[in-house]
């Protein structure tokens, strides 16, 4: 398939983002029962405007997908109605509802509104903001969710067709969202910041493992369909000489990246670098140096660009099989 940068820039930054706010949620609920030290409402507040900041620049990003980015307002409601069978549909519905619990998780914190709203027989008081970072935390994973089914639920897109393709989009964004919590908090609150560095360490090995489970998966797939079924064609000595255009075709320029296959090999161990590889050393060496978090965040959001190009640019079309060749 063809990369749409605009897809690519959407999906690592709400990555980002959701990752980030389920790192600060973390945070609260360990400092709740008392397991670290609740930090201050401006600690959270704040950082829930990052994660708002991120999830922003991923729906500006989402816009330049469309053909005609002024529709993203007068008729985006028209996105919604096939919630039932769509899963971009719930996207749709998940990634705005999302974006509004973060604006009120922070909201609270920074205006100091946190009235009690139970208290359990330990004694511990459950107050407004921690209702509203449970049901963040739960559409934080319901968007992950419907994110990675929008590739995941095409048959036809046998390296997208895996439960490792949500597993992957969880992971990838936890991990994102943990470093840039850990960056976070070395300026913000630095006696926690090894906290989250660790718990980036932890999610971004699975995410590792998640990452070379699907390449090795894709790399088994043979194909099920030939040249021969494509043209409907049983002759067992067929060669495509032309694909019946002059030039290029709208088949041609979304259905395939136009990449080499020499281009391919070499961008899966790069980004298998950047995005894993790199920030996993630097994470252990920004235990002791803080200012290195941040180098390790900002070098692996340039690996999880790449990682998510070679996502789209894998998968293989079955029309392909037809239009491979100009003539």
């Amino acid at each position: 398939m063809k990369p749409a940068f605009s897809v690519i820039f959407l999906t690592t930054l709400i990555g980002a983002g959701q990752g980030l706010f389920l790192a600060l949620f973390t945070h609260h609920s360990y400092a709740l029962f008392g397991l670290l030290q609740m930090q201050s409402d401006a600690f959270y507040g704040y950082g829930s405007v990052i994660a708002l900041l991120f999830l922003g620049l991923g729906l500006f990003a989402a816009v330049f997908h469309l053909g005609k980015p002024s529709y993203m307002i007068t008729r985006a409601w028209r996105g919604i109605l096939q919630w039932r069978t769509s899963w971009m549909s719930r996207e749709l519905i998940a990634l705005p509802a999302f974006m509004g619990v973060v604006f009120l998780y922070g909201a609270v914190h920074l205006v100091g509104y946190e009235p009690a709203v139970v208290t359990l027989p330990s004694g511990l008081v459950i107050d407004l903001s921690v209702v509203i970072g449970v049901i963040g935390t739960l559409l934080a994973f319901a968007l992950f969710v419907c994110t990675g089914m929008i590739y995941a639920c095409l048959r036809f897109l046998r390296e997208w067709h895996s439960p490792l393709t949500v597993i992957n989009y969880i992971l990838l964004g936890g991990s994102s969202g943990f470093i840039l919590a850990a960056c976070y908090s070395a300026s913000a609150a630095p006696s926690e910041a090894n906290f989250f560095a660790k718990w980036a360490v932890i999610i971004t090995l699975f995410a590792l493992v998640g990452r070379i489970a699907a390449l090795v998966r894709n790399a088994r797939l043979k194909p099920k369909s030939s040249l021969q079924t494509a043209i409907g064609v049983k002759h067992p000595y067929i060669v495509q000489r032309s694909m019946g255009a002059m030039g290029g075709t709208f088949n041609t320029r979304d259905f395939f990246h136009g990449r080499s296959a020499a281009f391919l090999r070499a961008i899966k161990p790069a980004f298998l670098l950047l995005a894993f590889v790199i920030p996993l050393a630097l994470l252990a060496l920004g235990l002791f140096t803080p200012m290195l978090l941040g180098v390790a965040f900002i070098l692996q959001y340039i690996g999880l660009l790449a990682e998510r190009w070679f996502f789209f640019a894998q998968a293989n079309h079955p029309q392909n099989l037809y239009y491979q060749t100009i003539g």
